[in-house]
C-alpha cells in the first residue's frame, strides 16, 4: 500500500497524482478511497497485449510524465510505453534483489529505467551487485511514516480498543504487525511467548498478532493454519490474538507495550519505523535491515531461535525503565530520520532534477 500513502501525499501538496492496477485488488481500493485517479486492468499480461496503446493515449491526456513502478514485474510496462512516448521512469526496489539479473531480458528493461531507489542500505548493496545498472542510477531512499510529536493516546482509549478485541484491560501486550507468513517471524515469536507462560511469572501476558490471514491478504494459507494450530495445541485462545488485516494500524500500536518483529531477512521494515513513530520499546531481528533502521534505539534477537527472542522479551518486561528509554529514542529517530515530509521532498527532488518539473 506505499504507493497510495505516498500518493495520497503528493496529492496533499497539491500534485496530480494518478495510478495503474488490476482491478478489484486492494490496490484498487485503496487508490479510489484516496482519490487517486486511475487506470484498471484486469492483468499484466491483458495490459501488455490489448491495452497498452490505450494506457499510453490515457497518459499522454494526462500529460504524465513520470512514472514509478513498485514492484520488479511491472517495470516491464514503462519500458514498453518508453517505445511510445519517452518518459521518466523511476523504481523503487522493495525486497532487495538476491539473484542478479543480468540476461538479455532485465538488462534491456532495466536499461529504460532512470532511477532504481533502494529502500535501505542492506538493499542497497544487494542491488548494487545484482541489477544491470551503473551504480549514479542507484540512490538509497529510506521510506516515510507520518510521525506525530505526541504519538501517545489516552488510557481510556486504550481500553476501549483492548476491549474491542477481547485482551483484558489490565494486561501486558507484545505485538506483531505484518503478513502472516513464515518470512516475518510470528511463528519463532509465538514459541518465544509460550516459553514466557511457561514459568507462570506473567500472567497477565497476551499476544497481539496483526496481519491478512488469507493469501488474498497477503499471507501463507499454510502458515497461518499451522499458526491457529500451535495456538490451541499450546491453550492460547485467550492470550493470543489473530485480528487479521487492520486497516487502523496505529490504533493496534496504541496498545501494545512491546513490539517484537523477529523479520528473517527484512529488507526494509516500514512496521518499524511505524513502531518507533508510535514511541514502542521494539525488538528486532539482528539480520537484514531492522539493525540499520532501528540504530541504537532497539533490542536485537536472532529471529529463527525463539529463546534468543524470549529472553529479549524479558528484559523488556521486567525493567518498565528500559522500556521507557527504548521507546522515546525510537520515537525520536523517527522524527528526525523517517518522517513522510522528508521521505517527500527527498522525493520530490529526485523527480524535479530528472524531469526538468513535476
Amino acid at each position: 500500500m506505499y504507493p497510495i500513502r505516498v500518493g495520497s501525499e503528493f496529492l496533499k501538496r497539491g500534485y496530480k497524482v494518478y495510478g495503474l492496477c488490476i482491478r478489484g485488488t486492494q490496490v484498487a481500493k485503496g487508490m479510489k478511497e484516496h482519490g487517486i485517479d486511475t487506470f484498471e486492468v484486469d492483468s499484466k499480461i491483458s495490459l501488455i497485449i490489448k491495452q497498452l496503446f490505450k494506457l499510453n493515449h490515457w497518459l499522454n491526456k494526462r500529460q504524465i510524465s513520470i512514472i514509478h513502478s513498485h514492484k520488479s514485474g511491472d517495470i516491464i510496462i514503462p519500458a514498453l510505453l518508453t517505445l511510445l512516448t519517452k518518459r521518466c521512469s523511476f523504481f523503487t526496489e522493495h525486497m532487495g534483489v538476491t539473484r542478479p539479473k543480468t540476461d538479455l531480458f532485465h538488462k534491456w528493461v532495466y536499461s529504460h529505467l532512470d532511477r532504481v531507489f533502494s529502500i535501505s542500505n542492506e538493499t542497497y548493496r544487494r542491488n548494487l551487485k545484482a541489477l544491470p545498472l551503473d551504480a549514479g542510477k542507484i540512490s538509497q531512499l529510506w521510506l516515510g511514516t507520518d510521525v506525530s510529536l505526541s504519538p501517545t493516546i489516552p488510557a481510556d482509549e486504550v481500553a476501549k480498543i483492548k476491549q474491542e478485541l477481547s485482551i483484558p484491560n489490565e494486561s501486558l501486550v507484545i505485538g506483531n504487525v505484518g503478513r502472516i507468513c513464515i518470512g516475518k517471524g510470528q511463528g519463532e515469536l509465538l514459541e518465544a511467548f509460550s516459553l514466557l507462560q511457561d514459568t507462570d511469572t506473567y500472567p497477565n501476558l497476551h499476544l497481539l498478532l496483526v496481519g491478512g490471514l488469507d493469501v488474498s491478504e497477503g499471507s501463507e494459507n499454510n502458515f497461518v493454519a499451522s499458526i491457529k494450530a500451535r495456538i490451541q495445541e499450546l491453550q492460547f485462545k485467550d492470550r493470543v490474538h489473530l485480528v487479521g488485516y487492520r486497516k487502523d494500524t496505529s490504533r493496534m500500536l496504541a496498545i501494545m507495550d512491546i513490539v517484537c518483529l523477529p523479520n528473517h531477512n527484512e529488507a526494509f521494515g516500514l512496521t518499524a519505523i511505524e513502531a518507533m513513530a508510535a514511541q514502542k520499546a521494539i525488538i528486532g531481528a539482528n539480520t537484514g535491515s531492522l539493525p540499520e533502521v532501528l540504530g541504537e534505539t532497539a533490542l536485537l534477537c536472532t529471529p529463527t531461535d525463539p529463546d534468543s527472542i524470549s529472553k529479549q522479551l524479558e528484559k523488556y518486561l521486567t525493567s518498565t525503565t528500559l522500556r521507557d528509554i527504548n521507546s522515546n529514542l525510537a520515537h525520536q529517530r523517527a522524527l528526525n530520520e523517517f518522517s513522510m515530509e522528508a521521505h517527500i521532498s527527498k522525493l520530490t527532488e529526485h523527480y524535479t532534477n530528472k524531469n526538468g518539473i513535476l
